[in-house]
């Protein structure tokens, strides 16, 4: 089989002429010569971004989804090829009734008409990894039923493996391929990949994101129903709505588009900044609106495969660098890169700060409204691998998920400005952050530790005391002594700020 996908992948590449933009691309001129002996006389009118989206729907499902995860990397590819990649649909045909039904009752043990009251044949999206049925539970719920494509694992086996080779041969026969780190690229899309064919993981995505937007006015996540769930079954909640690309249908429904518009910023700034977990795959055909019932008005988030995840510091450095750009203070730019460990220490403050702004400061000719931040982000990044900027991957998929992000606020509303409308989120979360609220949080959080280790204290000293060669003793001593220290400079912080605060009230009452 392998031998066969591996002809596939060289005829499709002599069909669309990828061996010629590889070969007359070399930087060294060395196989020039190469590119002109396999020319056969073709000629071609598309550019060749076109002819690599083409020979990727050619290949199939498995190379189409590489091609999308490959847009994303903007970082790598020049503007006319990451647009074109962009534009490759993950749309299959349907694997048969038959087969999802034997894949039910493998699950299952049991036929599919004992396990649900009503299952209908015939799917409702199919996709390269799974495809998705409606069906009704015995206690009368409507569900949405996904199944894992049968025999999907050792397809993506193999296309991945050929994948590996042909990212070894970019590496040996184009020094340039060196720059790109082919192999890391393939390595990446292999790991998103197979997270994507685990379902049980989908639904702890899904359930997660529904748990964060409990009681939202903004955003609806399907409950999973786990009793149903395997690693190759997900079943969830059935959700009704609008596609969001389908504008005058919502506008039909009497639906406020610019009101959908910035709440989409401000579910996409909330999940990021607020709980570090934001849905990665947020493209038009994953994202529904409601249109009846308590739920009208708001988002429907589907296909939970690809997730997001940002720590504290990923945080902190995004809103610093959102914010310190356009205050256009590129120092803070630079020093936040430093700082978060993304640029050497080494890396010179000054020269950092100049490129930044080169590249940064025509932007400000423009207005705000039309600035792109999936594009900032983007720039700020190309800027920095020109200081040995490590590619961070959990920022690959947020720049990919902001691009999409734009790109649905502008189609809703054109003269959306995305500053205005994620500026005061950024801003409340930089001083929740750092303002006495963070004090306090983190004096709440500390509690449990001080009150586990001053008990301890007067043992230790008494032990120390009593035998001095006790070097075990001793260290303990030392370091609940600078624990506790630590803790202190808390608790004095604390103290004078909550003194400050009553003094304030108290002012207050007073005058």
């Amino acid at each position: 089989m392998r031998l066969f996908r591996l002809v596939k992948i060289i005829s499709v590449s002599l069909e669309y002429g990828l061996d010629q933009m590889i070969l007359s691309n070399e930087p060294s001129g060395r196989l020039a010569w190469l590119a002109r002996l396999t020319r056969f006389r073709r000629t071609y009118t598309e550019s060749s971004g076109a002819r690599l989206r083409q020979a990727l729907e050619s290949l199939g499902p498995i190379f189409v989804k590489f091609g999308q995860m490959l847009s994303t990397r903007r970082d790598l590819l020049p503007p006319a090829i990451a647009e074109e990649l962009a534009r490759l649909q993950d749309r299959v045909p349907p694997f048969s009734s038959a087969e999802a039904l034997a894949q039910l009752q493998a699950s299952y043990g049991k036929p599919v008409d004992e396990v649900f009251v009503r299952f209908e044949r015939e799917p409702i999206a199919s996709a390269s990894i799974a495809q998705v049925h409606f069906a009704e539970l015995p206690d009368g719920t409507e569900v949405a039923v996904k199944i894992l494509r049968p025999g999907i694992a050792p397809v993506i086996a193999h296309d991945l493996a050929l994948l590996d080779a042909a990212a070894i041969l970019l590496e040996k026969l184009w020094p340039e391929g060196r720059r790109l780190k082919p192999r890391e690229v393939v390595a990446e899309f292999s790991k998103y990949l197979r997270d994507e064919l685990d379902l049980m993981r989908e639904a702890a995505n899904c359930s997660q994101l529904r748990r964060n937007f409990k009681d939202s006015e903004l955003l609806v996540v399907p409950e999973v129903h786990w009793d149903y769930c395997t690693t190759g079954v997900m079943v969830m909640e059935r959700m009704k709505g609008i596609p969001i690309s389908q504008l005058d249908a919502l506008k039909s429904n009497g639906i406020d588009l610019k009101a959908l518009s910035r709440a989409g910023v401000e579910i996409f700034f909330t999940q990021v900044f607020r709980d570090g977990f934001f849905h990665a795959d947020m493209h038009p055909g994953n994202i529904f609106v409601a249109t009846d019932g308590p739920a009208r008005g708001r988002y429907i988030a589907l296909d939970f495969g690809i997730i997001g995840t940002l720590n504290d510091s990923d945080k902190k450095y995004l809103a610093t660098n959102f914010l310190a750009f356009f205050q256009r203070d590129y120092r803070r730019v630079a020093l936040a890169h430093i700082e978060a460990g993304w640029v050497p220490a080494h890396t010179r403050v000054d020269e950092f700060e100049g490129a930044i702004r080169a590249v940064c400061e025509p932007i400000f000719d423009r207005p705000l409204k039309d600035i792109s931040f999936g594009k900032t982000l983007l720039r700020l990044f190309q800027t920095a691998r020109r200081f040995e900027m490590e590619v961070q991957p959990q920022l690959v998929l947020l720049q990919k998920t902001l691009l999409n992000i734009e790109g649905l606020g502008r189609q809703l509303d054109p003269d959306l400005d995305l500053w205005k409308t994620a500026k005061p989120f950024l801003e409340r979360w930089m001083n929740d952050q750092m303002g006495w609220r963070a004090l306090l949080r983190h004096m709440k959080d500390e509690a449990p530790s001080w009150a586990a280790t001053l008990p301890q204290l007067p043992r230790l000293v008494h032990q120390a005391l009593s035998d001095p060669r006790d070097d075990t003793a001793r260290a303990d001593i030392l370091r609940l002594s600078a624990e506790n220290q630590r803790q202190g400079r808390w608790l004095a912080a604390g103290g004078a700020l909550l003194a400050a605060l009553v003094a304030l009230e108290a002012w207050r009452w007073l005058h």
